[in-house]
């Protein structure tokens, strides 16, 4: 009986660590990246280039994705609510849907697989390769030289992406509206600003910024702890993107628990 209970406690201690290592890992390696912030001589000539990259080479996902989810978003608007209501709320809903949901969670979800998976693989092709290495025999910090400007200009650009993405999705929600759903212009705009709330949009980059630095450290990790060479290169990029995408829909009830809940007490 003792040593069946034993063996039991000690399982049950095995799966603990192992559901907790990661996290105990991962709360570590944002420790370092926040102390390597500290050092701006390295990662501020770094932060520019990155930005280009992570941002400004992903606008063109963010707008193919909002432009067909305004068009489904107005189209399910108005067979939802029928002839129950106005036909103005076609508006409201299309507006409310972009900015509070689905225009950061899609379009974090996809520059997941983007910027998650490229992050994974430039660093773990580094780290296989011994350029890691050669940067720490030259006194460069790899976290402040690699890791920060990733992390900040990812933080700093998935907003401005996410932003171009709300515009896109309720235009073409309101050209879907004109030409298919047969509502005028005036129709659509009451809708919109009728519970239009600056707290929309705000709800809707602040989500999005924790998911670009959440999709950056993930990815920032993985490369770093890459072994195996060029398979090890892509489990990594591959656990990156799996990871980043289950991490931004925890983000997602996070913020909506937090901040919407909060709201709605008031």
């Amino acid at each position: 009986m003792n040593t069946a209970i034993t063996r039991g406690i000690s399982g049950v201690g095995r799966l603990a660590r192992r559901l907790l290592e990661p996290v105990g890992a991962g709360a570590h390696f944002t420790a370092e990246v926040l102390r390597a912030m500290r050092e701006t001589r390295e990662w501020v000539p770094e932060f520019s280039t990155h930005a280009r990259t992570l941002g400004v080479g992903s606008l063109p996902i963010g707008i193919f994705i909002a432009l067909f989810t305004g068009i489904v978003l107005a189209l399910l608007a108005s067979y939802s609510v029928g002839d129950m209501v106005p036909p103005y709320f076609v508006g409201t809903l299309v507006q409310k849907t972009v900015t509070l949901e689905l225009a950061p969670v899609l379009t974090g979800l996809a520059l997941a697989g983007r910027v998650g998976a490229n992050i994974a693989a430039e660093l773990g092709t580094m780290r296989v390769t011994e350029q890691i290495d050669a940067l720490e025999t030259l006194t460069f910090d790899p976290m402040s030289h690699l890791v920060v400007p990733r992390v900040l200009a990812s933080a700093l650009m998935f907003p401005m992406v996410v932003g171009v993405a709300m515009v896109v999705g309720l235009i073409s929600g309101w050209l879907a509206s004109l030409s298919l759903l047969d509502l005028s212009t005036p129709q659509f705009l009451k809708g919109v600003r009728i519970f239009f709330q600056d707290f929309d949009v705000r709800y809707g980059l602040v989500k999005s910024a924790s998911f670009g630095a959440a999709v950056a450290l993930i990815g920032c990790r993985a490369g770093l702890t890459t072994m195996g060479g060029a398979q090890g290169v892509g489990r990594s990029a591959t656990r990156a993107v799996v990871i980043s995408a289950v991490m931004i829909l925890v983000l997602d009830a996070f913020w909506a628990l937090v901040w919407l809940t909060n709201r709605s007490l008031r």
